[in-house]
């Protein structure tokens, strides 16, 4: 199922939230099941499913690494439940100085400036591998998806570093 197509949008990897958000408000009112208390229990069910296909195409489109992985999928390369790794060695090195990084926190004598320097670190990264995976994901040519899947790749690791990262400071905090 194209979701873009659900909400009336154009395939892209920039989308405006808002729209998005109401777009998603629309749907969900015109299929609530409530609506369909005194329907068939084939349109009762339906309803459901249909709320089911709204809230995934939601939470899929509103998250970024989710709805590049959509729009690589509505192109014929599907990502999810894949156990592709990176051969970019650049990647895996800072990889291995981002988790040494996040071991030696606890033990720094100022954590918050780890942290805070961890997530600078972070975002100065992603800045130019989401422009250029904006770029591919223009293109319709086969080794550019792959290009794109490799991005999507390095996001994906970095979205569960800041994840650990944001338990890392919670943790501190408390």
């Amino acid at each position: 199922m194209n979701y873009f197509e659900l909400f009336s949008l154009s395939p892209s990897y920039d989308v405006d939230t808002a729209i998005l958000a109401e777009r998603y408000r629309d749907l969900q009112r015109a299929v609530h099941p409530d609506k369909f208390a005194n329907a068939s229990e084939q349109d009762k069910r339906l309803s459901v499913q249909r709320t089911a296909q709204i809230n995934d195409a939601f939470q899929t489109l509103k998250n970024p690494i989710q709805r590049a992985e959509h729009l690589l999928a509505l192109k014929g390369l599907e990502l999810s439940h894949e156990s592709t790794t990176l051969k970019d060695t650049q990647f895996l090195m800072q990889q291995i100085e981002w988790r040494e990084s996040l071991e030696e926190i606890g033990d720094s004598d100022d954590p918050e400036a780890e942290i805070e320097g961890l997530y600078a670190s972070f975002d100065a990264f992603a800045k130019p591998i989401t422009a250029a995976l904006k770029v591919l994901l223009l293109s319709d040519l086969e080794s550019d998806h792959l290009q794109a899947a490799d991005q999507i790749r390095k996001l994906k690791f970095m979205a569960k570093l800041q994840d650990e990262l944001a338990r890392v400071e919670d943790a501190l905090l408390d």
